[in-house]
């Protein structure tokens, strides 16, 4: 029995019906983005918007960050979970060119943290500009009195060493405590901290290699920092005292995707601390995609957002991904 016209119509009208949804259902996100080859299984993937911090869609993007301090010492290394980060802020804590990093995680909830170090003042209005809980272990005298002021929601392993906190063997004392994402986040929860509070966000842009420029070496002696920029994944692969700087959960050397060298002043406080000017405006330097960007770096109060603009005013878009940025003085 031969097609009628009218069956070959209803037949085209199907056949464009069903397309449309698949095309609909692939690449139509509206403002959210895909995940895609995210590694989740198939039944975990959903669509979420970017990330406040590293521009990247995850589930946790728009939770409150938790901000890590974490040491720098070579009998330390390698650290647990830095390569996991949305952000790590990296500066000199004596006069001597130790350092220390405050690790920010947001997208990923690592399964070990450490070793966890003391606060820092010169890092708590970095914290409080990124409206973070703050995870340390002690601090210098002046950072547990503005802590315990409440002027930050912080955990501290001073109180909860044995239970958010635990050690480890193969550490020796002071780098040997550690903790977890979950843990931290519990007691948080336990101490009744806002988690309904307004986000910091950051823009980004689409990562397109168009250069192959890497940062300067930064700090000296075992915390000799330096960078070398990948073309095949467009980021930059960090090494600290002449070695690669792994992430030992994944055994893998740490990659950043936008370096900023902040520059910044210091001034002496006693023999084992100095104290960072984190408050203020300075010069920043940003190396994305293998170019440079000049400008300048701006937080004008303690609980004002850290900002990065180039020479005509314009906020700089870090690649998305992991961002690092070096304090340097």
């Amino acid at each position: 029995m031969p097609i009628s016209k009218k069956q070959i119509i209803i037949g085209i009208t199907i056949i464009i019906v069903v397309v449309g949804i698949i095309w609909l259902t692939r690449y139509s996100t509206g403002t959210k983005i895909v995940v895609k080859n995210s590694g989740m299984p198939a039944a975990s993937k959903a669509i979420y918007p970017a990330s406040a911090l590293a521009g990247l869609p995850c589930e946790h993007g728009t939770e409150r960050p938790l901000a890590v301090m974490m040491p720098s010492d070579p009998e330390a290394r390698p650290l647990s979970a830095i390569g996991q980060a949305d952000m790590v802020f990296e500066m000199p804590v004596t006069d001597g060119g130790v350092t220390r990093f405050m690790a920010v995680f947001q997208c990923n909830e690592p399964k070990e943290i450490g070793p966890i170090r003391s606060a820092r003042v010169d890092y708590i209005p970095l914290v409080q500009g990124l409206n973070a809980l703050y995870a340390h272990f002690g601090g210098e005298h002046t950072a547990l009195s503005e802590l315990d002021s409440g002027i930050v929601d912080n955990i501290d392993g001073l109180k909860y060493d044995g239970t958010v906190y635990h050690r480890v063997r193969t550490r020796p004392r002071p780098n040997n405590a550690y903790t977890n994402y979950q843990e931290v986040l519990a007691k948080a929860k336990d101490l009744a901290y806002r988690f309904d509070i307004p986000r910091v966000q950051y823009p980004h842009t689409e990562k397109i290699a168009t250069g192959t420029i890497a940062p300067p070496m930064s700090y000296q002696g075992d915390y000799a920092t330096s960078w070398i920029f990948d073309p095949i994944n467009n980021n930059y692969k960090r090494s600290r005292g002449g070695r690669a700087e792994l992430d030992s959960l994944t055994n893998k050397q740490v990659a950043a995707d936008t370096v900023v060298l902040m520059y910044t002043g210091w001034s002496p406080i006693n023999k084992d601390y100095i104290r960072v000017t984190t408050v203020g405006t300075g010069k920043v330097t940003i190396y994305r995609d293998g170019t440079v960007i000049n400008g300048t770096w701006e937080k004008k109060s303690n609980t004002a957002p850290l900002r990065f603009y180039d020479v005509i005013r314009k906020e700089i878009p870090f690649a998305p991904g992991l961002t690092w940025v070096q304090v340097i003085i």
